[in-house]
């Protein structure tokens, strides 16, 4: 069985990359097919790499503090929440069934407020909370039920200047009716303890509070509030849906995290593929400059293939010479593309910074971009697709080049020599 490309053809197209002083403008233009597609491909797997990272990290620290399933009863109180939540927690998908209670307050500090958000759950929930239990920055969720007190986010206690042990000022939105009218219910609660999640609109708007203190807060009952779950895979939340549904009746409403965070996740996709769109583009020019590079090659060598045809090589064997030149530049730039793409990944957040250092701007700011540091994540879906993609135009731009060297008349190209 006969090689689709015997060892003079590869000669032929290595000594045709390789130019000489008089060809170098042609071995310029080689080099600069090369850059092209090295950095196209490079570019390509960084930026899906920093899509993937940042719509995986945002979801994972979001489903790591609010679950991926809430229930909330249609008339404002479950018949017997407890029983509800003894019934979910048996269901083998479910890896933990907790009441939560929750709602908006407005946070008063010297002469500042703003408002945020108060998650009330048992202790032991809390505790089981990845994003918030892995990351106390200051104090501790153990007495948390106990002391009445709130955990809060780090930047919120560095906005407004609040450590562990101070007192926190609440403001409930629905106040207390006397015969003199409504009042405001106010409240103070003792920080215990201060978080960092790393997603800045957490960090800075939400609270964390034990179910009795929120209860009493918000002046609801035992069956008031919601119930919170959380599964042992999130992305099965639609198969498990009518399991779910079923066992909590028709008295519960069921908000999965694919309907809280559509919009955002609807967005970050769109982003995404507009963005592989855009860049592919940089490649369609390498490879433009392939086609480019060829064609000048192939005037360039008309009497050198002349000589061959001459000599008894075959029309195809023309063709599969400068096929190999110009493909050999997609090949070596497509995977020195790939490395470079991976090195960069791998050192993402160093670089970031450095820029930072060197340019003084504020690059990837967290109140922009949620997170506080630039994540990236290889798929390797997305790698072979940026691969394949950078291949195939470097395969195709070397046809039309090649085929006009295998169509050369060898006597018209000789006539004149």
């Amino acid at each position: 069985m006969s090689r689709a490309f015997n060892k003079l053809e590869w000669q032929l197209a290595g000594r045709y990359l390789r130019a000489r002083r008089r060809e170098s403008f042609i071995s310029i233009i080689a080099i600069i097919s090369f850059l092209g597609i090295m950095l196209g491909v490079a570019t390509l797997i960084v930026v899906m790499a920093v899509m993937n990272g940042f719509r995986a990290d945002l979801l994972d620290r979001i489903l790591g503090v609010s679950g991926h399933v809430v229930v909330r009863p249609w008339g404002g109180q479950f018949e017997d929440r407890t029983a509800t939540v003894a019934r979910l927690q048996k269901l083998a998908p479910v890896v933990l069934a907790t009441p939560l209670v929750d709602g908006q307050a407005m946070l008063s500090s010297g002469q500042a407020a703003r408002g945020v958000v108060v998650r009330g759950m048992p202790d032991d929930a809390l505790k089981r909370l990845p994003a918030l239990a892995g990351n106390i920055t200051a104090g501790t969720l153990d007495n948390l039920s106990d002391s009445g007190g709130v955990a809060i986010g780090q930047r919120l206690a560095e906005r407004y200047g609040i450590g562990v042990g101070d007192r926190v000022t609440l403001i409930a939105p629905r106040g207390t009716v006397t015969p003199f009218g409504t009042t405001p219910r106010i409240k103070q609660f003792p920080v215990e303890a201060i978080f960092s999640i790393g997603l800045s609109e957490y960090d800075l708007n939400i609270m964390f509070a034990g179910l009795q203190t929120a209860q009493g807060f918000f002046s609801v009952g035992p069956q008031s509030g919601a119930i919170e779950l959380t599964l042992d895979d999130p992305d099965n939340v639609d198969i498990h849906r009518e399991l779910l549904q079923t066992t909590v009746g028709p008295a519960g409403s069921l908000v999965d995290w694919k309907q809280a965070n559509r919009t955002l996740a609807g967005a970050l996709e769109v982003e995404r593929n507009v963005m592989f769109l855009i860049l592919t583009l940089i490649l369609l020019v390498a490879a433009l400059n392939i086609v480019s590079g060829l064609v000048m090659l192939v005037r360039d060598k008309h009497r050198d293939i002349a000589v061959l045809r001459s000599m008894g090589a075959s029309r195809g064997m023309i063709l599969r010479v400068f096929f190999i030149t110009g493909a050999s530049i997609g090949v070596i730039g497509s995977l020195a593309g790939l490395g470079l793409g991976v090195v960069f990944c791998a050192y993402i957040e160093e670089i970031r910074q450095l820029l930072v250092m060197i340019t003084g701007a504020q690059l990837f700011p967290a109140e922009v971009y949620f997170l506080e540091r630039m994540p990236a994540r290889l798929v390797m879906s997305d790698v072979v697709q940026v691969l394949s993609m950078a291949l195939t135009l470097s395969f195709l731009s070397t046809l039309y080049p090649a085929w006009r060297a295998a169509s050369l008349d060898p006597v018209e190209a000789l006539r004149y020599e």
